[in-house]
């Protein structure tokens, strides 16, 4: 049986005692004058017949509520049933839009009204740990059984908070009709992609969605240029007192996408919808999107290729890791059997897989990966992802966006880079001091 089973066990026989006490009717007397009374059914009305009956008023079984967008609420409901089933346990899967849900978390947690368990990304968790909205989950016992990058993701300041299930990055994408071998460089991309374009071949040389700056999506090209969102301590952790934005590297990178803009590779015009709809028209030749966007291109009939970025000026790229997983609500109702729900349930082989084939997203369980594994777009991403680091889960990390969002703006209309990297860079400092 189980890890959390035992625990669970006890649980569950405590409630079982605590009901069938008070079935009996003898309990009701002022014996127990701690008990409610309600206006139902006075405690001083009896009948001779009352007085032979014995009640056996069952208590309502305990409920587990999780919070999950539309894709993923079916799988977590089906083994939620069977967890229902095995423990006698009600589990309720509400599907709520994944954008809202660190939100509404926040103040639905605190006022005893939000979920035991959510679907989050790790990034929320430098908010959520902080705010004391997340509780710390024990998953020691499977923790092998997962990739050790997102195991380490799902957890905070040394604390493990959450179960991973996906591990997804960028990567670049390539149209093989219209290049048929894998680029090295970012050169050797530059020169194909703006030839393609100047003979009329396509409209989009890369199709990264921009409109007006995405640091998210340029952050490979941005590392491998030499630049960085923060530095880390000697433990491996991002430190948010090195500000990578306007180091030498950041510099270094925010001139290579000046040139970029200036030679009309990159386009601050481009935003989601263009990206789709230019390579899945064969009008773009590159794109710079994750596995959520593939099956757009794979409907259309595009023949792609899910390939590693190539270098920068030598440099390699390091785009961010995200990971999803389960999280407890530091508010359950019911906080040991969402553990052990999530632990027992959704962390085996069977549940991750079914997560997989429901969304698509590169699992995080390596079994599972075994069974996705013979899919090239995994294969792809997997290996765009290989240098990857997980995006920073600290707080000061919200401080970061709209800055540099705007840094990169400024850079795409013509101004200089050096000028708008430092003064974004001012700005977040600035943001991070204030708390």
């Amino acid at each position: 049986m189980k890890r959390n089973i035992w625990k669970l066990l006890a649980v569950l026989a405590s409630v079982t005692l605590f009901a069938a006490a008070c079935g009996d009717s003898s309990s009701t007397s002022t014996e127990n004058s701690d008990a409610p009374t309600t206006t139902a059914a006075p405690a001083t009305t009896t009948t001779a017949a009352a007085a032979t009956t014995t009640s056996t008023t069952e208590a309502p079984l305990p409920t587990l509520l999780i919070w999950a967008d539309d894709t993923r609420a079916p799988v977590i409901q089906e083994f939620g049933d069977q967890f229902g089933a095995d423990n006698g346990v009600n589990v309720e899967v509400q599907q709520v839009d994944f954008g809202s849900i660190r939100d509404q978390l926040g103040v639905a947690g605190p006022a005893g009204e939000g979920p035991d368990i959510i679907i989050g990304a790790h990034d929320w968790l430098g908010e959520l740990a902080t705010n004391g909205v997340v509780a710390p989950i024990d998953i020691s016992g499977i923790a092998d059984q997962f990739l050790p990058v997102a195991v380490n993701a799902m957890s905070y300041d040394g604390v493990t908070y959450g179960l991973p299930y996906s591990v997804e990055n960028i990567a670049l994408i390539r149209n093989v009709d219209l290049v048929p071998e894998p680029v090295a460089t970012f050169a050797e991309l530059e020169k194909i992609a703006l030839d393609l374009k100047a003979a009329g071949t396509v409209d989009v040389p890369l199709a990264v969605q921009e409109a007006p700056g995405d640091p998210f999506h340029n952050y490979p090209m941005f590392t491998a240029a030499g630049g960085v969102v923060f530095g880390r301590n000697a433990d491996g952790s991002y430190n948010p007192d090195d500000l990578g934005i306007d180091s030498e590297g950041g510099l270094a990178a925010g001139r290579k996408f000046s040139e970029w803009a200036k030679s009309g590779l990159i386009s601050g015009d481009v935003n989601y919808d263009v990206m789709i709809e230019s390579f899945s028209t064969g009008k773009a030749p590159f794109a710079i999107t994750g596995p959520w966007a593939t099956g757009s291109f794979a409907d259309a009939g595009i023949n792609y290729s899910v390939d590693p970025f190539p270098t920068v000026d030598g440099g390699e790229a390091s785009p961010f890791v995200g990971v999803q997983g389960f999280m407890v609500s530091a508010f359950a109702q019911n906080p040991l059997l969402a553990e052990t729900f999530v632990v027992d349930y959704m962390g085996t082989k069977d549940a991750q897989v079914k997560l997989y084939e429901a969304g698509g997203r590169p699992p995080a369980h390596l079994g599972a990966i075994e069974v996705a594994s013979s899919d090239p777009d995994i294969q792809g991403f997997a290996a765009a992802g290989q240098n990857g680091a997980a995006m920073p889960a600290i707080p000061e990390m919200g401080a970061v966006w709209s800055a540099w969002t705007d840094a990169y703006s400024l850079i795409f209309s013509g101004e200089d880079s050096d000028a708008a990297l430092k003064d974004a860079a001012a700005q977040i400092r600035d943001l991070i001091a204030q708390g």
